[in-house]
């Protein structure tokens, strides 16, 4: 990858700010961008050879701007291999952030919930995934990345020293990857269940893996939208999954306005 592997609008290139993280928002989660001051916003169709995300709930824009007076970089939406990408178009939103200059990526999706213990409205933090899709967007070259702490473990603690100082429940777990768009049947809820996982969805682990191919550090949160099917005796429905991340967004925004400076400074 070349470090001008994407051509950006005018408005990024004189925005004049380094933005030291990436978050990507998850379905029903583009309300964070209401956080951010002094804020640029471009589409992805303005921005050369990145993907633009059609999913429902995938609003399509990186907005630059400051979090509690440190610049950030937000993908609002995100583009997933069940859409017809490949994995690593499906990542191209972590290298525009390491071309931008960040150093870090925050990844947050939606995700139905394996482990019972769990329940719909809650946050888990990743500590390790299964690739289930058994794709990698890095397929094409002799990439052989290191995949024993995907997710940075200092991180993670930063994080949920916030989370437990400010009173959000924050699960911590395994997240199994899957193709999609379809969901799951109760059978393989039961089957990732037996391997290991605690919840399931159908992104971020090609955004992960590529971060850390290029060095980034990476912590991720899922927001537990809704049950596996089998797990409740109700159908799912999409819809209902973006009402549950659109509830869910007050306290990431409580969260993330805790951690992402610390976060920053702890890389300095």
């Amino acid at each position: 990858m070349s470090f001008s592997e994407f051509s950006l609008p005018e408005s990024l290139s004189e925005w004049g700010q380094k933005p030291r993280i990436g978050l990507v928002l998850g379905s029903g989660l583009g309300g964070f961008v209401d956080s951010l001051e002094n804020t640029v916003s471009v589409g992805y169709d303005d921005i050369d050879r990145l993907p633009v995300s059609g999913g429902e709930g995938h609003a399509g824009k990186l907005h630059v701007g400051m979090l509690a007076g440190e610049p950030i970089a937000i993908a609002q939406g995100r583009v997933h291999t069940y859409e017809g990408w490949s994995a690593r178009e499906a990542a191209a939103t972590v290298r525009l952030f390491h071309q931008l200059g960040a150093e870090m990526v925050l990844l947050t999706n939606a995700a139905g919930i394996v482990n019972p213990d769990f329940q719909p409205g809650g946050w888990m933090m990743l500590n390790d995934h299964l690739n289930l899709a058994c794709l990698s967007p890095l397929a094409g070259g002799s990439h052989f990345v290191d995949q024993t702490e995907v997710y940075s473990k200092a991180l993670r603690e930063m994080l949920r020293a916030r989370a437990d100082e400010i009173g959000i429940s924050l699960h911590d777990g395994v997240y199994a990857w899957v193709n999609g768009p379809e969901y799951e049947t109760p059978a393989e809820i039961r089957m990732l269940r037996t391997l290991g996982a605690d919840a399931v969805g159908m992104s971020t682990v090609p955004e992960a893996i590529q971060a850390r191919a290029l060095g980034m550090h990476v912590v991720a949160l899922s927001c537990l939208t809704n049950y596996g099917a089998g797990m409740s005796g109700e159908s799912l429905d999409h819809g209902e999954v973006m009402d549950v991340g659109k509830k869910a967004v007050a306290s990431l925004h409580d969260l993330l306005v805790e951690v992402v400076p610390e976060m920053i400074s702890q890389q300095d």
